[in-house]
């Protein structure tokens, strides 16, 4: 499966990739995705084309690697970064600045588009050191949320000069990530392993709801909801374990999983296709969780092909998964998780996902896109 995926070197860490979003009613795959890096003398946002469709080799695999069509200096380590719409992309900085960027796609360049400086801070707004680390930036237009290592949560809105809703001490520990349940309410994860939903209908800064990771205090780096059911949420954190949680029940998760020997850095179910869910870790792996079929009836020849298949089976997945991850079907009874990069190296830094494309991004400056994930 290998020979489906594109490498490109790009000569700086990438530590995050996004594909752009496609219209409403397009049936194309995706075409464009942006890349942010970090930990280099200049950070870079940069806008990729996915490269030659015309190029098809002997064997109708796809050919050609990714084309950069621009790109524009970033002030800081990016944190994350999501697009609001087609044309513009909102960064989060690790200087705690928050920037919306836009590609104009006449021209191809990017400029930026709308700034707020120091969104995040440590003491005052005011003194030159004082900024904090953005760590997470959810959109859901014109709405933008973010979230900082001050513990800050802000709501923005795109064109307007002011926040239009900060929660100074929302936690005392580092926010990591956000997410939207639905159009009012989010949910932050936080480094002592608490997931937190906030309602941004009541005035009172207190979440709603607190939930934790029994005991240990693992902090938590990514979240994502399932986008058809949104009470079904995945976390991944510093120990690798994903946790999937269902916030109608209780306030621990409904099943924690082995994954990665690292960190997890981010974890998102596929947005159409949700019985598939991917995630990448600093241990150089890149995990494809497969709960569609039920296994059993897959022949074994799986194993070739450098892919690394492992099946898990009722007795060591926790069966609330089965149920509530996926369907009510009880005879979905396995899982089957596939390591997309057989030959792990360098921290895998960030992954998205959208029809049949993956593309994902590596501390060993390079860039990946596979355009046949399900072939």
């Amino acid at each position: 499966a290998m020979e489906d995926v594109c490498a490109r070197f790009v000569s700086q860490k990438i530590s995050k990739t996004r594909w752009r979003p496609l219209p409403a009613a397009a049936l194309q795959p995706p075409d464009l995705f942006a890349t942010g890096s970090w930990d280099n003398e200049d950070n870079r946002i940069s806008i990729w084309s996915v490269g030659d469709l015309g190029n098809v080799g002997l064997h109708g695999e796809y050919q050609g690697e990714p084309q950069l069509l621009c790109d524009i200096r970033h002030n800081g380590d990016v944190m994350d970064m999501q697009f609001l719409d087609q044309e513009r992309i909102v960064v989060a900085s690790s200087t705690g600045t928050v920037t919306v960027f836009r590609h104009h796609q006449k021209n191809q360049t990017l400029s930026a588009n709308q700034r707020w400086e120091k969104a995040h801070y440590h003491v005052d707004q005011d003194t030159s050191c004082g900024g904090a680390a953005c760590t997470g930036v959810i959109c859901n237009n014109p709405e933008i949320v973010t979230v900082g290592e001050d513990g800050r949560i802000n709501l923005f809105r795109a064109d307007q000069k002011d926040a239009v809703r900060t929660i100074d001490n929302a936690d005392s520990s580092t926010l990591h990530a956000v997410t939207f349940l639905r159009t009012t309410e989010i949910l932050t994860v936080n480094s002592i392993g608490q997931l937190k939903i906030w309602d941004f209908r009541q005035q009172r800064n207190e979440p709603s709801q607190i939930f934790s990771l029994t005991g240990d205090r693992v902090p938590l780096h990514c979240v994502d909801r399932h986008p058809n059911q949104q009470h079904i949420v995945a976390t991944g954190g510093q120990n690798g374990m994903l946790s999937i949680w269902d916030i109608r029940q209780g306030t621990m998760p409904v099943a924690l999983l082995n994954a990665h020997e690292a960190e997890m850095w981010e974890v998102h179910f596929h947005p159409s296709n949700p019985d598939h869910l991917f995630t990448c870790s600093e241990d150089g792996s890149l995990w494809h969780w497969d709960t569609s079929t039920d296994v059993s009836e897959k022949p074994s020849f799986l194993h070739q092909g450098g892919r690394s298949t492992t099946y898990f089976s009722h007795n060591t997945i926790n069966q609330s998964v089965v149920s509530a991850w996926l369907s009510n079907d009880p005879t979905k009874d396995r899982m089957e998780i596939t390591n997309l990069i057989p030959n792990q190296t360098l921290s895998v830094n960030s992954l998205d996902i959208l029809g049949p494309c993956l593309v994902y991004g590596t501390d060993a400056e390079a860039i990946y896109v596979n355009r046949q994930l399900f072939a």
